[in-house]
């Protein structure tokens, strides 16, 4: 057969895979309403150019969220979205790090070992069978929360057999003694490395010293001490009562009805332990502000400066993001980059957040800079906190970061997997189903002054509580300010 004769083959046959893959389509749709549906207005038929936007915000994602709860007591949040033949689901389970007790690294593992193995099959067989349906499983653990997702093609034929091994991961693991041991070594020898890495060691210093006894302070993934005697039966006993159904939120995004999510959830539910919600963790009392330093041999210091912030349900929630937004938390452009950075050349990046959690998170701003310039870089950044917090933003600062968050909020909603992401996260967070839109209503109606008292009411200058890891070398006076890009420290970041 010749070169060319084997194109036109090859050709021809992928042509009638597709063909047999829409006819496969159609018949899978055909119980779906044949009526068409209405025809779009005519001037939004065509593609508006930049000039008819002109300035106005554009339209996010109309979503209509669906929740109930199942009979174990799952709450469940659905979306039906029919654009693509597939589903995004996600179980969020108030069973993140912040539950550990006395044993850090509890939850960390438990979440690891889900997929390590299950009734009949290790875990090579349970890859082996989610990639055969072409399905994916996600899973991860945090402070507040620990995931379990699956994503999966929608056709019964492909999304039962793919549901029930997703069950049995979650509700039946048989958290194999081979298995735990053979993460338990990655672990350590992820802990040998964070030895090497000054940002981590200021990281753990910093939680310590900002949540003292909380069940936040500990690091997520344990410690060197803690991760040798952690059991079988202790992730067993942690798996019965952190991944209970009461304990569960359930995220449901894409190419289903209504019945059917109602269906599929009430499978999940009924294949968790059952169990009622964990208690909520208490709030942390307020830490002493000061500075610790941990000697680092390296050519540049890191500096995390922060205080006790927000919890996810906190009234000003929408004031401090767009605060922040403009103060260090939107990149090129804030007020952090451009005196830090751009005028002076102290740093290549520095940022701020709140991550507002259960309890109250931290607020947080983290750079790198030359270990000679670090005590008067540090100041800069509390002096030019502590102005923000007197005078707050001005009204082209304010009004920049809305029309730069209205043009990028509609991305949180723009695929299934963005949704479902959101939908956990208000699940969990017990925020309202209208969560997003009021937020954005909450984001247009704020004024400088709202913004400023916000910042003001929950940020303290002389409370911050700040960790340096670098070395111990002599200081020099900061370059002076200028109007024209500064050049960048020499050298590769350390991370």
């Amino acid at each position: 057969m010749s070169e060319r004769n084997g194109l036109r083959y090859g050709l021809l046959g992928l042509a009638i895979l597709v063909l047999l893959a829409i006819l496969l389509l159609l018949a899978n749709r055909a119980d779906a309403p044949t009526e068409a549906p209405p025809a779009p207005p005519a001037d939004a038929a065509k593609l508006a150019s930049l000039a008819e936007i002109n300035g106005q915000t554009p339209d996010g994602r109309q979503l209509e969220i669906h929740s109930w709860q199942t009979a174990e007591g799952a709450k469940v949040l659905f979306v039906e979205a029919r654009e693509l033949p597939m589903f995004d689901l996600r179980l969020t389970f108030a069973a993140g790090s912040s539950q550990d007790g006395d044993v850090p690294g509890l939850a960390m593992l438990t979440n690891a070992m889900l997929n390590e193995g299950v009734p009949g099959r290790d875990v090579s067989a349970i890859a082996e069978g989610f990639e055969s349906l072409g399905a994916e499983f996600g899973n991860g653990a945090y402070r507040d929360m620990a995931i379990a997702s699956l994503r999966s093609l929608s056709a019964p034929e492909l999304r039962e057999p793919a549901l029930r091994l997703f069950e049995q991961v979650i509700g039946q693991p048989t958290f194999p003694e081979d298995a735990l041991l053979r993460i338990k070594n990655q672990v350590l020898a992820g802990f040998e490395y964070q030895k090497q890495n000054p940002g981590t060691l200021a990281s753990q210093q910093l939680f310590k010293r900002l949540y003292g006894e909380h069940p936040y302070a500990h690091p997520s993934d344990g410690t060197a001490e803690s991760i040798p005697p952690i059991s079988r039966e202790q992730l067993q006993a942690f798996h019965a009562k952190a991944y209970a159904a009461g304990n569960a939120v359930i995220a449901l995004v894409g190419d289903l009805s209504r019945s059917e999510a109602e269906a599929l959830a009430a499978a999940v539910s009924a294949a968790l332990p059952p169990g009622p919600a964990l208690p909520r963790i208490g709030q942390p009392q307020e830490p002493a502000g000061g500075t610790s330093h941990i000697d680092f041999p390296s050519n540049q210091t890191h500096l995390m400066i922060a205080q006790l912030g927000i919890d996810r349900r906190d009234p000003d929630y929408a004031a401090l993001y767009l605060g922040n937004q403009i103060f260090g938390g939107g990149g090129f452009g804030t007020r952090l980059m451009e005196e830090v950075r751009e005028k002076r050349g102290l740093t290549y990046g520095i940022y701020s957040g709140f991550s507002a959690m259960q309890a109250r998170g931290p607020f947080m701003i983290n750079l790198q800079t030359r270990a000679e310039l670090s005590e008067g870089t540090l100041q800069l950044v509390k002096d030019l906190l502590a102005e923000y917090l007197a005078k707050g933003p001005t009204q082209k600062e304010l009004d920049d970061a809305k029309r730069e968050l209205a043009g990028s909020f509609p991305l949180s909603t723009a695929s299934n997997a963005a949704i479902v992401g959101q939908l956990g996260s208000m699940g969990f967070y017990d925020l309202p189903l209208t969560h997003l839109q009021d937020f954005m209503h909450e984001i247009k109606a704020l004024t400088t002054e709202q913004v400023r008292t916000a910042m003001a009411k929950h940020l303290d200058p002389d409370g911050l509580v700040i960790v340096s890891a670098g070395p111990s070398v002599a200081q020099k006076e900061l370059p002076p300010p200028t109007d024209n890009t500064a050049e960048q420290p020499a050298g590769v970041p350390e991370h």
